[in-house]
């Protein structure tokens, strides 16, 4: 199986870590990444704490949790290569339906894409059996 079929089938939830400059640490839950055809990754981002932090230092981490309890998933160890602010490429990325509470402004959007240094299994160092295209 490779990535982006990985991630269009499994359920779960994803959480970011990236860390600034000078390595204050920050963790936030983030939607599925979208896997590109060369096996890069993009996940659309505000302009907050984590996407502040990629200013200063390109590497993070993300993990993504399946669900069912049985601490199934991959961890991807990421480092940006680029990010775009165009509006409709953005809007072809985003898989969220705005909510009512959803419809302020909340600033610009950026999507942001990395290249996948690591790939390893939530649990131990094993590699998933998981290609990246």
């Amino acid at each position: 199986m490779n990535l982006r079929d990985y991630f269009e089938q499994a359920e779960g939830f994803g959480i970011l870590a990236t860390a600034d400059a000078q390595g204050h640490v920050d963790a936030a839950v983030y939607a599925r990444p979208h896997v590109r055809d060369d096996g890069s990754v993009s996940l659309v981002m505000l302009d907050r704490l984590s996407h502040h932090n990629l200013q200063s230092n390109p590497c993070a981490a993300y993990l993504f949790l399946e669900n069912g309890g049985r601490y199934q998933g991959v961890r991807l160890f990421l480092e940006k290569t680029g990010e775009e602010t165009d509006p409709e490429l953005i809007s072809r990325f985003s898989r969220r339906c705005p909510h009512p509470e959803d419809r302020q402004d909340h600033g610009t959007k950026f999507l942001v894409t990395f290249r996948v240094t690591r790939m390893l299994k939530v649990l131990g160092g094993d590699p998933p059996e998981i290609s990246l295209t």
